[in-house]
């Protein structure tokens, strides 16, 4: 069976034009009509999808070993459950974007320190991760005394869907970045961005999509995985605060947790190598804490374990 080398291969729903037709359904109909038409897409989605299906199994048994006394097998259903989970973020993906999704919706975890963090007139780095949904992060943004918020993606249509946003709310302080590679003047303008006390948003939990991404092996629910240490590299040179972003939909509400990982990381030259494997391991540590919390709202459909589909 051929699977996909990469997990940029593996075709995903937040494509441009997928996106624009759901909100626009979002919009005119609400909620309860768009899951009709997410329903049977995501069945298709589910029996077409071997490797995607698989995968989720892979997962959602490693899950379970961790969790016995939870009702997870990593069975069928549970795999099927698990798409379904994707489908309702996407919506509420979707109600972020449309301005839907209010303040009252949203609960904080550790937000008290970041503000004074950023009150010091200093930005930081938010380490997310494809865990739950961080486009509620566009909720945030909104907010009159917010701080402006740069998420860094990998998608070649960053500049389509700054467009997207803008027609949804053209004052939205949310801003896409496309990068592939951090290069020099990549890190000059985040600089600038961190000296200006923004945020700056980025996935610590999907490799590169280079050919020969740089990664560090890390134990991750009972084996190890390649995660990339493009995001831990970045942090170190922009000499800043780093901080975890999680956000859970927990009882209806989506749950932001906030927690600080590091006042600044330095990686010596003479342990170079080993000192960033340690901290990617507290990085998967904390992924898999929160994992476990919410085990069917982690959202890479890809074999994680396997580092040809990284």
């Amino acid at each position: 069976m051929k699977k996909p080398s990469h997990w940029s291969d593996v075709g995903e729903w937040s494509m441009i034009w997928g996106m624009r037709f759901l909100l626009r359904v979002y919009l005119v109909f609400g909620r309860t009509v768009l899951q009709w038409f997410l329903y049977p897409v995501v069945s298709y989605y589910w029996l077409a999808n071997k490797p995607g299906r698989e995968a989720s199994q892979v997962y959602l048994k490693r899950v379970a070993k961790l969790l016995p006394k939870s009702t997870l097998s990593g069975n069928l259903w549970d795999s099927y459950r698990h798409f379904i989970s994707f489908a309702n973020a996407i919506i509420d993906k979707l109600a972020a974007w449309s301005g839907a999704l209010s303040c009252a919706d949203i609960s904080y975890r550790g937000r008290d320190e970041l503000l004074a963090q950023i009150k010091a007139n200093k930005g930081a780095i938010l380490l997310g991760s494809h865990l739950g949904n961080l486009e509620v992060c566009r909720v945030i943004a909104d907010m009159d005394d917010a701080p402006r918020i740069n998420v860094l993606v990998y998608t070649k249509h960053a500049e389509k869907f700054n467009r997207l946003l803008r027609q949804t709310n053209e004052n939205s302080s949310l801003n896409l970045i496309q990068v592939t590679d951090i290069s020099a003047a990549t890190a000059m303008l985040l600089s600038d961005k961190i000296d200006n006390g923004e945020l700056i948003i980025i996935t610590a939990d999907r490799t590169s999509v280079n050919q020969n991404p740089r990664v560090s092996w890390a134990g991750f629910l009972g084996a190890d995985a390649s995660f990339p240490q493009g995001p831990f590299i970045l942090a170190s040179l922009l000499k800043c605060p780093v901080y975890t972003l999680f956000c859970l939909k927990q009882l209806g509400k989506q749950v932001i947790y906030f927690e600080h990982f590091s006042d600044m990381l330095i990686f010596p030259r003479k342990n170079r190598e080993q000192s960033m494997q340690q901290t990617i391991q507290r990085y998967a540590q904390r992924l898999e804490h929160y994992c476990l919390m919410e085990p069917l709202q982690w959202f890479n459909f890809f074999d994680f374990w396997r580092v040809d589909e990284q």
